[in-house]
Parts: C-alpha cells; sequence; structure tokens
C-alpha cells in the first residue's frame, strides 16, 4: 500500500496542474482546498477554518502563478490586499471546480501533516535494557 501512496504523490503536482487546466477551459473556477497546518505552508492565516483553505486558483485571482512539482506559489488579493502564498504540493488535500464540486482529492501524507503529526511519528523511547551478570 505504501508503494501507492508513493505513485500517487508523485503524480499530485501533474494531476493538480491537469484539473486546473480542465476547469480553466470548461470556463469553471479551480480551487484547491488546502491544509493550512502543513509544513511549509504560507496563507492568511485570517481566512483559515478547521485548519483548511480554499484558494481560487483561476487566471484572473491570481498573480505570478507557479505550479511546480513540489510548490504552488502565486499573489492574490485577499479583502483587497495582495498577499503572497505559498502551498507545498503535499499540503494540497483537494483541486475542484467551484461550480460543480468536480475534481480529485488527495490523501493527506505525513510530509504535510502540521506539528501533531510530527509529534504523533516520534518513535517511542525504550527503556534501558535490564542487564544483569551472571557468574
Amino acid at each position: 500500500m505504501a508503494t501507492e501512496d508513493t505513485s500517487l504523490n508523485s503524480h499530485r503536482p501533474y494531476l493538480i496542474r491537469a484539473i486546473r487546466e480542465w476547469a480553466i477551459d470548461n470556463h469553471l473556477t479551480p480551487q484547491l482546498l488546502v491544509n493550512a497546518e502543513g509544513r511549509g505552508v504560507e496563507v492568511p492565516v485570517e481566512f483559515v477554518e478547521d485548519g483548511q483553505i480554499v484558494l481560487n486558483v483561476s487566471p484572473q485571482a491570481v498573480d505570478d502563478l507557479e505550479m511546480g512539482n513540489e510548490f504552488i506559489s502565486f499573489s492574490a488579493r485577499f479583502s483587497g490586499a495582495s498577499r503572497s502564498v505559498l502551498v507545498p504540493v503535499d499540503a494540497v488535500l483537494a483541486v475542484f471546480d467551484r461550480e460543480s464540486r468536480q475534481g480529485m482529492s488527495f490523501p493527506q501524507t505525513s510530509a504535510a501533516e502540521g506539528e501533531e503529526g510530527k509529534s504523533a511519528e516520534q518513535p517511542q523511547l525504550r527503556k534501558k535494557p535490564n542487564l544483569k551478570l551472571v557468574e
């Protein structure tokens, strides 16, 4: 099963770009659902709800959009103020169009988890071995 997750994660940036293009080609509004608490996520915190944020990534809504294999970055207006956004691809939970909600969701990866995920993955400390000298 780990192989499937790795495979899907390596395809994630391509699928995000493809579904965004599909939405634009069909005159729909592409959006990303992002784990706002993931490592490396830089979004306006005042728009985060329940640890997630929905970002409009249509050509009319963003400037300087770069959709790389590891990060998505752009600037956009939030309440009239231009803000920079940086989202690791692994923090994208779904890409879909606003009008019909069609798209694709992705499993949350350990790299996209926030502080809670990191502490849950810490190996448990083992007790020191109890050695006894036998003569």
